[in-house]
């Protein structure tokens, strides 16, 4: 009898490290799986960042294009040049990030697009300024970068929405909450994101 009860005993002991290995290895994978996952949105973030930071960088020189031309509405410039510095001031931190910052982030983006596309329309009442070759560069380079934006955006979303889905399955989702992994936002597809800018003609 006595050897029974010893026999169980080891019998459960066994079991016991079965399942706790079977849990470790489970979390160990689930765990590094999540971190992947979240530094490859963190990575896809970073890749919005830039190009959204490269049409920034296309303002100097489309204000210093534009003031050449002394007759030019400077209200209009002003307004672009405002809505820069708005919204390269704007820093999320991609592992914290909410639907609020997200939000906020491509309003002020979207008051740059709006102030730009004002700015665009009245250079149609300038044929010098339209044919300048300063000026052309910048349609050029704004018109690809526009193009990258929407690219880089939907990538960050699909990376997202991975990350998100393998964090809200079960049974990830148990780890997830126990290890603090927290759903990201996706951008937000605005009316008309689905066609190529039309800023030129």
């Amino acid at each position: 009898m006595k050897n029974k009860g010893c026999l169980g005993a080891g019998t459960i002991g066994i079991a016991l490290l079965i399942i706790v290995a079977v849990l470790f290895f489970w979390g160990k994978s689930g765990y590094n799986n999540f971190v992947t996952k979240e530094q490859t949105v963190n990575t896809k973030w970073s890749n919005v960042e830039t190009v959204y930071q490269k049409r920034a960088n296309l303002i100097p020189n489309l204000e210093r294009t534009v003031k050449s031309y002394s007759k030019f509405e400077q209200e209009t410039l002003t307004q672009v040049v405002e809505a820069r510095s708005k919204a390269t001031s704007i820093n999320i931190d991609p592992t914290n990030m909410t639907d609020a910052d997200i939000a906020k982030f491509q309003a002020a983006q979207g008051e740059l697009s709006g102030a730009l596309s004002r700015l665009m329309a009245v250079v149609e009442s300038y044929p010098n300024l339209k044919a300048d070759q300063q000026y052309i560069n910048f349609q050029r380079e704004y018109t690809a970068i526009e193009n990258s934006i929407r690219t880089e955006t939907v990538y960050y979303n699909e990376a997202a929405q991975d990350y998100n889905t393998s964090i809200k399955t079960f049974p990830n989702n148990i780890l997830a909450n126990f290890t603090n992994f927290k759903e990201k936002p996706y951008f937000k597809a605005e009316a008309g994101a689905q066609k190529a800018p039309e800023v030129f003609k």
